[in-house]
């Protein structure tokens, strides 16, 4: 079978966008990949992070991981800092990536702006090389992604063609794996931005760990659009959004949702 790799970071609430957007496909790969997992606990460390904080994490999220339904029978989930050969070929690879390659990073460009130039580290400039060394070292074919790390993946597999014709034939170019809804889900309150568990406002995401009563909540309490017709449609981003959860978690078809409530506001 063909090799699948992804990771996520260890850090705060995993929320229904984590799990929509890559945990629930991660739980089907099992079944015709060889998959590897990885909490990437050095890609953390992009910010400040109590480092008792930091291992309290790791193990949460791993046992998220497991109870969502990684199975340690069919998959290998690891912590990043264990491999000591994703910095090692970090710093192979930061001899071939450009700097003006790493400038047109969406996210860095994102991230950066937040922040004084002269407070911007290394570590977030040099995150895309770390993420390509992730993908690299296990021979990956395909990985699971949302649509916002694209980009990382399309520089992942120049950084590879590039070593590759310098070098001969080292690594396997890998493919972005997308699902084909959910890949973005937005926030509950601006449906504009990706939901996120750094969102300074906790309406924006339902935390997997939270009561059903504050789930509710959130739901209820949901931005909507104008007009009353329940429909997927670009005009109504809000209900959109709301519907393509529905059809994830249900497994309805988005027509049957908007024959269920039609005319019902």
């Amino acid at each position: 079978m063909k090799l699948v790799f992804s990771a996520a970071q260890p850090t705060g609430t995993q929320h229904l966008g984590n799990y929509l957007g890559f945990l629930k496909q991660a739980v089907e790969l099992q079944e015709s990949y060889n998959c590897v997992y990885s909490i990437v606990d050095l890609h953390a460390l992009t910010v400040p992070r109590d480092p008792k904080v930091l291992s309290e994490d790791i193990l949460s999220v791993a046992a998220l991981y497991l109870a969502c339904g990684i199975d340690p029978k069919k998959s290998i989930l690891f912590v990043q800092s264990d491999v000591r050969e994703h910095a090692e070929l970090c710093w192979i690879l930061n001899t071939l990536t450009k700097i003006s390659e790493l400038k047109l990073m969406h996210q860095f460009k994102e991230k950066s702006a937040a922040t004084s130039a002269e407070s911007i580290t290394m570590g977030l400039f040099d995150y895309p090389v770390l993420m390509a060394a992730d993908i690299l070292l296990y021979a990956t074919d395909a990985v699971p992604i949302g649509d916002d790390q694209k980009q990382h993946v399309e520089l992942t597999r120049e950084i590879a063609r590039r070593f590759n014709a310098r070098f001969g034939e080292t690594f396997t170019i890998p493919h972005a794996l997308f699902a084909k809804h959910g890949a973005r889900i937005m926030g509950l309150d601006d449906p504009t931005k990706k939901m996120s568990k750094s969102a300074a406002n906790a309406a924006n995401y339902i935390s997997l760990l939270d009561e059903p009563d504050a789930i509710r909540r959130k739901i209820k309490r949901a931005v909507t659009d104008s007009g009353s017709d329940i429909m997927k449609h670009p005009s109504k981003p809000a209900i959109s959004n709301l519907i393509s959860i529905y059809h994830l978690l249900s497994g309805m078809s988005m027509k049957d949702i908007e024959r269920r409530y039609k005319g019902k506001g």
